[in-house]
C-alpha cells in the first residue's frame, strides 16, 4: 500500500466519528511489514473519556497486536496533526514515523503550536505533514459548520 491508502483508511475511521458527535478523527497504524496492527476514532463525546482520542486507541490496539509497547519500526497515519498527549503517547511508545493530514491551530504539536517531537525527549520520529490534507480539513469543515447549524 501507499500512505495515501492508510489515511484513507483513517478518513473512514473519521467519518464514522459524526454520528456519534465526535469531532472526526481517525488513525491507522502500519506495522514494517505494511500490515495495519492499529486502528482508532475520537470518542470523546460516546465514551466521556478525555483521552479517547483516535491516536490513543490505535496505540492501544497495535500494542496489544504485537504483544508489546514498543511499537518501533511502525507509522502512524491520523487525520489531524496530534494534540500534546498524543503526541506523548507517540514518544513513549516509540513510534517511528507520524503522517498526518491537517494542521490543528488550536493544540498541534507537529509545529502549529509547538513541536514537542523536536525537544530533547529519548526518542524522535519523523514527521510529515499534509497527507490528504484537502480531504482531511474538508471533513472538519463540514462537521463544524453542520454543528453550528443545530
Amino acid at each position: 500500500m501507499i500512505h495515501e491508502d492508510y489515511m484513507h483508511q483513517a478518513l473512514d475511521l473519521a467519518r464514522t466519528c459524526v454520528p456519534d458527535g465526535d469531532v472526526p478523527v481517525g488513525c491507522v497504524i502500519a506495522a514494517p511489514d505494511g500490515s495495519v496492527i492499529g486502528r482508532g476514532r475520537n470518542r470523546r463525546e460516546e465514551l466521556g473519556r478525555a483521552t479517547a482520542h483516535a491516536e490513543i486507541e490505535a496505540i492501544n490496539e497495535a500494542c496489544a497486536a504485537l504483544g508489546s509497547w514498543r511499537l518501533t519500526g511502525c507509522t502512524l497515519y491520523v487525520t489531524l496533526e496530534p494534540c500534546p498527549m498524543c503526541a506523548g503517547a507517540i514518544i513513549n511508545a516509540r513510534i517511528g514515523t507520524v503522517r498526518y493530514g491537517a494542521k490543528e491551530d488550536k493544540s498541534g504539536c507537529c509545529g502549529s503550536v509547538l513541536n514537542l517531537f523536536e525537544e530533547r525527549f529519548n526518542h524522535r520520529p519523523r514527521v510529515y505533514g499534509g497527507l490528504l490534507e484537502r480531504e482531511c480539513r474538508a471533513l472538519l469543515e463540514q462537521f463544524f459548520q453542520d454543528l453550528r447549524e443545530i
